[in-house]
């Protein structure tokens, strides 16, 4: 795992997701793409290095051009619609490492993961449905007296890319357990080869200094995944979008 391949597997993964091109998150520019692969209306925004790509349904794209043109980066991303950013952190290779632990921690992953589930608390990290299925494919928590007070999981997002969460309980915060805990799984997912991510709100600067401490370093910011559901919804869009 080097830096060059962490990168790589971060825009085959944008590139999917916004059908872009991997050149178009090279650029120096701003790219508007058609984007038919997710639930219309959708609109993101997504920058890395000084690359700028607007995500758009094909059929509001006309509206979303005439919002866009001529803006810098900061200025789209203030845009009708848009209501929130995500910070997107990779691997540090210069800081990440093992944490040392001195309680009790345990790993798990697939299926050893339903012995977890019923477990409340947690849902920034792992959630079951109701037939006991869940999106999380590792795990690593910390335990006191018996029960689970921390714990981070992470979700498959490609074949070759996890995202990781982390809660720890209201009691046992400001003890450093969320950085224990996302450094040591972020290596464990590294290890089979997989690139480790980690999302925090611009807002959240907890979160954001878990991501710090846990060895990661920023890499890409993106709007909230905007889908606006129901025809009065869409249709008050399309009307404010009459420019």
């Amino acid at each position: 795992m080097n830096k060059e391949k962490i990168l790589d597997t971060v825009k085959e993964y944008i590139a999917e997701s916004l059908n872009c091109t991997k050149e178009d998150l090279e650029k120096d520019a701003v790219a508007l793409v058609s984007n038919d692969k997710q639930k219309s209306p959708f609109l993101e925004i997504c920058t890395i290095g000084q690359a700028v790509v607007v995500s758009t349904s094909p059929e509001i794209l006309p509206k979303v051009q005439k919002l866009v043109e001529g803006k810098s980066r900061d200025e789209i991303f203030e845009i009708p619609f848009v209501y929130g950013q995500s910070i997107y952190y990779v691997p540090d290779l210069k800081l990440l490492q093992k944490q040392t632990l001195h309680d009790q921690y345990e790993l798990l992953q697939g299926e050893e993961i339903q012995k977890l589930r019923g477990i409340k608390g947690f849902e920034n990290s792992l959630a079951f449905d109701e037939e006991g299925n869940t999106p999380t494919c590792i795990v690593f928590y910390a335990m006191k007296d018996g029960k689970i007070i921390a714990l981070a999981g992470a979700s498959k997002e490609s074949d070759k890319m996890w995202e990781m969460g982390v809660d720890v309980k209201v009691e046992y915060r400001s003890e450093g357990l969320a950085s224990i805990l996302v450094s040591n799984l972020a290596v464990a997912i590294m290890e089979q080869g997989i690139v480790p991510i980690y999302c925090a709100s611009v807002t959240n600067v907890g979160s954001q200094a878990v991501a710090h401490r846990s060895g990661l370093i920023p890499c890409w910011v993106s709007t909230y995944r905007t889908t606006l559901d129901g025809s009065s919804v869409y249709d008050d869009v399309v009307k404010k979008m009459q420019l």
